[in-house]
């Protein structure tokens, strides 16, 4: 059996981003489990807005290329998503929409998200914790055929969570994003000892 490599990020731009903080979290948490863990920033992989005239005259953006590559090489995702009126962030999508796409022929459809796995995640200052659009980004992934693990964790009031090592203050909390990590690390186990 490999070793389970998971690739976690966030699905914000912002500096200071909460959900960039919980997406450290996550990664910390899947290396204690025994993943291999490579957190990226979708800041690293600046990609135009989708546009099928600019795919067929340009090809795939050279970041949207490497950010499926990295997609495609791991077992899954640890993906720490922000709620922009009540669903996901553009940012987030677009990523989503590019990584989606097929490059040849022969390359074997949604490539970079059949059979991985999951682990849902959202930070928001606000009460509700980003819930909302963790809705739609499980729906999202979903139709991509990735397995998104029941677990999921949204951190309200975000921006009283973390101290200043960018770890959960609340033992509760810790424990809640433990339990989605964990769950996804298994699963990934689970489905690379089937094949």
């Amino acid at each position: 059996m490999s070793k389970i490599q998971l690739l976690a990020f966030s699905g914000s731009l912002r500096r200071d981003s909460y959900n960039t903080k919980l997406a450290a979290v996550a990664a910390a948490v899947a290396r204690d489990a025994g993943a291999e863990v490579t957190l990226v920033n979708l800041a690293e992989f600046p990609m135009p807005l989708f546009d099928g005239d600019l795919e067929s005259s340009s090809g795939m953006p050279d970041a949207a290329r490497r950010f499926k590559a990295l997609m495609v090489s791991h077992h899954g995702f640890l993906i720490a998503s922000p709620e922009y009126n009540s669903s996901v962030s553009g940012v987030l999508k677009n990523a989503i929409d590019w990584a989606s796409r097929t490059e040849s022929s022969d390359e074997k459809p949604l490539l970079a998200f059949r059979g991985k796995v999951a682990g849902l995640l959202s930070a928001s200052p606000g009460a509700l914790g980003g819930l909302r659009g963790l809705v739609h980004l499980r729906a999202i992934l979903g139709n991509l055929m990735v397995h998104v693990v029941p677990e999921q964790f949204a951190l309200g009031r975000a921006h009283e969570a973390f101290d200043d090592s960018g770890a959960l203050k609340d033992p509760g909390n810790a424990k809640a994003a433990r339990g989605v990590v964990n769950a996804a690390v298994r699963t990934a186990r689970a489905l690379d000892a089937a094949d």
